[in-house]
């Protein structure tokens, strides 16, 4: 079943586990909180600090849903076009994977610096993290339609929409959605990239004002934060996936 991918109950309790060994470890070791703070420091300071945490997580996730939604717009429409005239494939893959070939961490000043410290930038970085594991995902997944299916739609004389509609979108689905569960994570991650390289506010920002102060607490607080993030918008893209593409969970009868 989709719904049971995630954290799960074990993976509760092997996390509880490692964080009451780290904090025996830092408490047996002395190990001061400059260096690596205990996890009741983190969420000491946590609760001291959530009212500026939570708006710059707010501001980081924005950056990231919108970022996503624009690469994986683009890269469902390339994938479309693609499709539907293949002459198409070679030119458009070739620039998608330049733009992925290309690192982050060089893109995110040169926007910085064309765009300035607002969210444009950060949006920009995350569609292009994002597009095109989309891309190559509903690529494959459009061009993966059963065989014995497309020739009966071939043999009632199907439209190419017609065959888009009833064949081509659905088995696409799961590969798209399996392109999303990774590519959500990875728009939070981006953001925070973007914004450590030029902001005015967001989780990268927190994260590098506690990185150059060498506030080692509040630097794992906000990636907590973030982490929990990553972890929440993992579950809405499985629920949102459960209910799309719900012939999935349906087990089938066994033979008589």
């Amino acid at each position: 079943m989709i719904g049971d991918r995630g954290l799960g109950w074990r993976g509760l309790t092997m996390l509880l586990g490692a964080g009451v060994a780290w904090e025996l470890g830092v408490r047996a070791t002395a190990t001061p909180s400059y260096l690596l703070p205990a996890p009741s420091k983190v969420l000491a300071t946590i609760a001291d600090d959530i009212s500026a945490l939570i708006p710059a997580a707010g501001v980081t996730l924005a950056e990231a849903l919108v970022g996503l939604a624009i690469g994986g717009s683009l890269g469902l429409i390339l994938a479309i076009v693609i499709t539907f005239w293949v002459r198409l494939e070679q030119g458009v893959l070739s620039l998608a994977l330049l733009a992925k070939s290309t690192p982050v961490i060089a893109i995110a000043p040169i926007l910085t610096i064309w765009l300035g410290f607002g969210h444009a930038p950060k949006v920009i970085v995350v569609a292009i993290l994002t597009f095109f594991p989309i891309l190559i995902n509903a690529l494959e997944g459009l061009r993966s339609v059963d065989r014995d299916l497309m020739a009966w739609l071939h043999s009632i004389d199907a439209s190419r929409s017609e065959i888009f509609r009833t064949a081509r979108m659905p088995t696409a689905l799961p590969q798209i959605f399996a392109a999303l569960r990774i590519s959500a994570p990875l728009a939070l991650i981006g953001a925070v990239v973007a914004e450590w390289m030029g902001a005015s506010e967001g989780l990268g920002r927190t994260m590098w004002l506690a990185y150059t102060n060498l506030d080692m607490p509040s630097l794992f607080a906000a990636v907590v934060i973030l982490t929990i993030l990553s972890a929440l918008v993992y579950r809405l893209v499985a629920f949102t996936e459960e209910r799309i593409v719900f012939w999935r969970n349906v087990t089938p009868e066994p033979a008589s």
